[in-house]
């Protein structure tokens, strides 16, 4: 548990969420409650692995993400593993770092679930400190990024929520998106507490919220990718994961001095992930 957060009880940091069921007019038809103790469910989440994108610290691996109290933990830590893709005078960032100084996960629906349209909902808890980069988002099946189009449900990283979407546009990627200050939050304890992101998306919108709050209201009429074809028209399957470092999560410390300096081990908590449709 994060320190700040160690003075609160149980009973304030995780209240019990509703069972899932159908709600106004929706359907439920996948979900993870994650109340078996262990690792996450086979069937329907697999792991992604290794340094993966935008040049961040961590080494995503399985071991980093388990089931325990009817959460799903995504933990980052600050540990050093060898990088068994290590290439000497490498100019890909992949290859050219001889150590990972930190471990995360990355879990994804990808290749086993994904959605055309519906509600995606997210009851989470996430860590602001500096550094760390959580995030609960889609992309489609088909296509190279950003050509598959991208939602970015939730994401944080720098003391600023992020709702947004991305498309490869023309002549160059675009996107909306929309920022939420955690510091614009009147609760002093909004860090500590767990909060609910959707996704409401249909053929000709998508609207992202928290805790009923709309962060981004997209009318897809004019999300077209070069050739014309619309990204938000497609399945998206789901990725939920803590990044650490990186271009937009910046350092997790200026120094060993530095009294802001991020301890470690870090949490993403997610207490249950469910998609409904009509």
């Amino acid at each position: 548990m994060r320190p700040f957060a160690l003075a609160l009880t149980a009973a304030f940091l995780l209240a019990p969420a509703a069972a899932p069921q159908d709600v106004d007019g929706w359907k439920l038809v996948w979900s993870d409650e994650f109340d078996q103790d262990g690792p996450p469910d086979p069937a329907k989440w697999t792991y992604e692995t290794g340094f993966v994108r935008n040049e961040e610290l961590q080494w995503y691996q399985p071991a980093n993400a388990w089931c325990e109290g009817g959460l799903l933990i995504i933990e980052g830590r600050r540990e050093r593993i060898a990088n068994p893709h290590f290439a000497p005078g490498s100019g890909n960032w992949r290859t050219s770092r001889e150590y990972a100084e930190y471990t995360s996960a990355s879990v994804t629906t990808r290749g086993m679930h994904a959605w055309r349209y519906g509600r995606f909902e997210m009851r989470g808890r996430i860590d602001t400190r500096p550094g760390l980069w959580p995030a609960f988002w889609t992309l489609g099946v088909e296509g190279r990024w950003p050509h598959n189009g991208e939602v970015d449900i939730m994401e944080y990283y720098r003391g600023v929520l992020l709702a947004n979407l991305i498309w490869a546009g023309s002549p160059r990627t675009r996107s909306v998106t929309r920022r939420k200050p955690i510091s614009s939050f009147d609760d002093p304890d909004w860090s500590a507490k767990f909060h609910v992101w959707r996704m409401d998306w249909d053929e000709n919108r998508i609207e992202i919220t928290v805790d009923g709050l709309t962060l981004n209201d997209t009318n897809l009429n004019g999300t077209l990718n070069p050739d014309g074809g619309n990204p938000f028209r497609q399945p998206h399957y789901m990725i939920l994961n803590l990044a650490i470092g990186g271009g937009q999560g910046g350092p997790p410390s200026q120094g060993l001095a530095d009294p802001s300096q991020t301890a470690f081990p870090a949490r993403f908590e997610v207490d249950y992930v469910r998609v409904y449709q009509r």
